[in-house]
């Protein structure tokens, strides 16, 4: 196993912030939270997503990132050098390992739509197309296993050879490009969409709070929703940022590297918002849920927008940096995990995990065509084909169990103790994380991830 002394790490703090916010950012929050807000009574629904991203997603993020900090290993590794003696800890590590894979056999189609949609913008191929032939351009995308297949591949081929130039020469050199490349575009493209004629009503549909919407819906459902939300966002539960802790100094307390982490990830999340709703509401389309806002209502929007091709292209553009930034730091994981579980050297990791992720993806990607069938599964966006049920599987089981497993650990006296995590969460100079929290991390916050797991399963 790598030694504490050989571990990689970040070369700045600004690569480090970026590349888990680069992580934590990705498709669910350019598409999933603007409907989320618009449907949930806009200011009101964000109001609680910030709430609850502070009293559950900061305090589970530090505790990831504690528990690689401290051991200087990935998920099986940083179990096994914290837990007590003879305990089992170490199982869910392997867990983790499992959660990124089954992860990335879905994502890695996803973000190769994205690259095909700004390749198809990029070259003109929704130019002098009317309305009602966008929907087809996605339908004709997912019928044909060839061109899925290319794109995809680009994806999962250039994530692999990017990791393989290691952290700071390959992850976090390429991802730190692409954050701030990231975030002028989505700035640039907020802008555009705001000066557009009609856009303003789409800005006070978005974030004016309108309790007579939030009650249609019931406060309940608006308050589940925004902690569901504010909790699936930073991806927490299968090690995909404990791993980036394991590369970190001690400078900093970890406490003030989460809230960086979680302000970065939500300022992203309302630009999205900024961009989807003035645009809707000025061409009139109505904005929906699930992808089809993405590839079917979004393209119908630049199509009619002066300039649309470039706006569309860019759009595009943003939408795979934010999904590519995510492949980057979730490969990182795999990888590390087989050079600290198996010796690997980083060439052999980058060359077995790249085919066995190109392999486990083609289910994906033949699930739309070749092998379409449908199984009834709650929320399934588009029919309940592979994706919908490996979808199901990290979001609904692995991401909340890991969570509570990690909460569980730092917090109890059978785990790694509460005294340890503080200790590792408080090193260094920044906000620190009030020790009084003690009950509510033992008691208040486990049920709340119980309530969201089992929510996820009815």
């Amino acid at each position: 196993m790598e030694s504490q002394k050989q571990r990689e790490h970040f070369a700045s703090r600004l690569g480090f912030i970026l590349v888990s916010a680069g992580c934590a950012i990705g498709i669910g929050n350019v598409w999933k939270f603007p409907w989320m807000a618009g449907a949930n009574g806009g200011g009101i629904f964000v109001l609680f997503y910030l709430l609850f991203l502070v009293i559950m997603g900061v305090p589970v993020l530090t505790m990831e990132l504690a528990v690689g900090r401290a051991s200087r290993q990935s998920a099986v590794g940083a179990y096994k050098a914290l837990e007590p003696k003879n305990s089992k800890w170490h199982i869910h590590g392997w867990f983790c390992i499992i959660g990124c894979c089954v992860l990335m056999m879905y994502y890695t189609t996803v973000a190769g739509w994205m690259l095909d949609y700004f390749y198809k913008f990029a070259t003109g191929a929704f130019a002098d197309i009317d309305n009602s032939a966008v929907d087809g351009v996605f339908s004709a995308m997912l019928a044909n296993p060839a061109e899925l297949t290319v794109f995809m591949a680009i994806i999962t081929v250039g994530g692999f050879l990017v990791c393989s130039f290691g952290l700071q020469k390959g992850l976090e050199r390429i991802s730190k490009w692409m954050m701030l490349a990231l975030l002028v575009l989505i700035v640039v493209l907020a802008v555009n969409s705001i000066m557009l004629d009609g856009g303003k009503e789409g800005l006070a549909f978005y974030l004016l709070p309108d309790i007579q919407r939030a009650s249609e819906v019931g406060l309940g459902n608006v308050i589940t929703a925004a902690m569901n939300q504010s909790f699936f966002t930073l991806s927490l539960g299968i090690a995909a940022m404990e791993i980036f802790g394991s590369y970190m100094t001690k400078e900093h307390t970890l406490p003030g590297e989460a809230v960086r982490i979680c302000a970065l990830d939500t300022f992203v999340a309302i630009c999205a918002g900024l961009i989807i709703f003035p645009a809707c509401f000025a061409f009139g389309v109505e904005p929906n849920a699930g992808p089809s806002l993405i590839f079917q209502t979004l393209p119908r929007v630049f199509v009619n927008m002066a300039g649309g091709r470039l706006w569309g292209a860019l759009f595009f553009l943003f939408m795979t940096f934010a999904s590519f930034t995510t492949v980057l730091a979730v490969f990182e994981n795999i990888m590390a995990s087989c050079i600290d579980c198996f010796g690997w050297s980083r060439k052999k990791a980058t060359l077995i995990c790249g085919i066995f992720i190109l392999l486990a993806s083609m289910p994906c990607v033949l699930g739309y065509n070749l092998w379409y069938f449908s199984v009834p599964l709650p929320n399934a966006p588009a029919g309940g084909q592979v994706l919908d049920i490996e979808d199901f599987l990290v979001s609904n089981l692995l991401l909340p169990i890991g969570s509570l497993v990690y909460l569980l650990f730092c917090v109890s006296r059978w785990g790694w103790g509460y005294d340890k995590y503080m200790e590792e969460c408080n090193t260094g100079k920044g906000l620190k994380m009030p020790r009084v929290f003690k009950p509510y991390f033992q008691f208040v916050l486990p049920l709340l991830i119980v309530v969201i797991l089992v929510q996820g399963l009815i």
